[in-house]
């Protein structure tokens, strides 16, 4: 699975694009009075602005080069904070065979770099800036019927990681380990790590694989559809 775009939404629309364009340095792909679009490897991230009282936040992660993970982090802390976990302030899974760091941006989305080295390739750079990025490899789609969106992202052709069964009290990683990019299925109330944030629905809509539109609302709610 490829994630191609992701759309999500900020209370602070020009605090992000000051971030993500000026302070991180990512190509400004177009601006509107309502949104920005930047170039995040082979996907798009679309901010948008929220017109409501509540402050949506997301999880998200970014692939990047294997070989450029401590150039990546090191990068990233003259620009952010990193988050700590345990004292930690990178942390290396290995039933995944990757390394992750962490930071917060001005929307308390919980942004994750990561180093996925059985998939991602290394890059021919000696140092990693925001163009390093390979491309968007995970998104939350947080929601009360985890079991109900699990089974229509499993008939659209989006199957749980490894064939494992749905659970609806944890995180689900939905798509192929293969393709090192997934869609983060699973219910509100739970911690993220490298954060002291727990899951809630807030809208957000994706395009994978270049023809299948998904769009979750407020209320946890989603929208399958073939796009041409």
């Amino acid at each position: 699975m490829n994630i191609n775009k992701v759309t999500l939404y900020s209370h602070a629309w020009n605090e992000m694009r000051n971030f993500y364009v000026d302070v991180l340095g990512f190509e400004l792909l177009s601006q509107t009075v309502d949104g920005f679009e930047i170039k995040a490897g082979e996907s798009v991230l679309e901010i948008k602005k929220y017109h409501h009282k509540e402050k949506p936040f997301y999880h998200f992660a970014m692939n990047i080069p294997t070989n450029l993970f401590a150039s990546a982090k090191a990068w990233a802390k003259s620009k952010v904070e990193l988050t700590r976990e345990e004292d930690d302030d990178e942390v290396y899974f290995s039933f995944l065979d990757a390394q992750s760091f962490y930071f917060l941006d001005p929307s308390g989305n919980i942004v994750e770099f990561i180093s996925r080295y059985s998939v991602s390739p290394e890059s021919a750079a000696e140092s990693f800036s925001a163009q390093s990025v390979l491309c968007i490899s995970e998104i939350n789609i947080t929601t009360d019927e985890v079991r109900a969106l699990g089974n229509r992202l499993i008939s659209n052709g989006v199957p749980v990681r490894n064939g494992e069964a749905i659970r609806e009290d944890g995180l689900n990683f939905m798509g192929e380990h293969e393709a090192g990019s997934f869609l983060l299925l699973g219910p509100r109330k739970r911690r993220w790590i490298f954060s002291d944030k727990e899951s809630e629905t807030f809208p957000l809509s994706l395009v994978i694989n270049q023809h299948l539109y998904i769009s979750l609302d407020g209320e946890g709610f989603m929208e399958l559809k073939k796009v041409e």
